[in-house]
């Protein structure tokens, strides 16, 4: 039996990035059944990252290209941790994290970041039209 698997692939087509509401910020998202992967094209120097949690989803983030400062810890930290190309952090259920600088990398001044979710966040969803 051949079933076409094409609509479960990921790929790193430009194309199929959606636009947000945030100037600079791309993504496409992918829904699996308890894990959603939300994968981000966001320009270096983007605006539009605050401080926020997720008090029902557990977040782990993967950079890709570029980099990110941001904060991560009690609301109220002002430390900051800069993470690299190939570096991952782990937000759990109620951790504050954001007010995040993006660092876009030298080929495409882009930051890509792959924000992996469980269980899948709602608002990410995809709306059928």
């Amino acid at each position: 039996m051949n079933q076409d698997f094409s609509n479960l692939l990921f790929f790193f087509d430009d194309d199929s990035f959606d636009e947000t509401d945030r100037p600079g910020f791309r993504r496409r998202v992918m829904d699996g059944e308890q894990t959603q992967l939300c994968f981000w094209r966001i320009d270096g120097g983007a605006k539009g990252s605050y401080m926020h949690k997720h008090d029902d989803h557990e977040q782990l983030g993967i950079i890709f290209r570029g980099a990110l400062d941001f904060r991560i810890g009690e609301e109220d930290t002002q430390e900051r941790s800069y993470l690299n190309t190939g570096d991952v952090y782990v937000a759990p259920k109620g951790v504050w994290h954001g007010d995040s600088i993006f660092i876009g990398d030298a080929e495409l001044d882009e930051c890509w970041i792959l924000d992996i979710f469980s269980p899948p966040r709602d608002d990410l969803r995809k709306k059928d039209d």
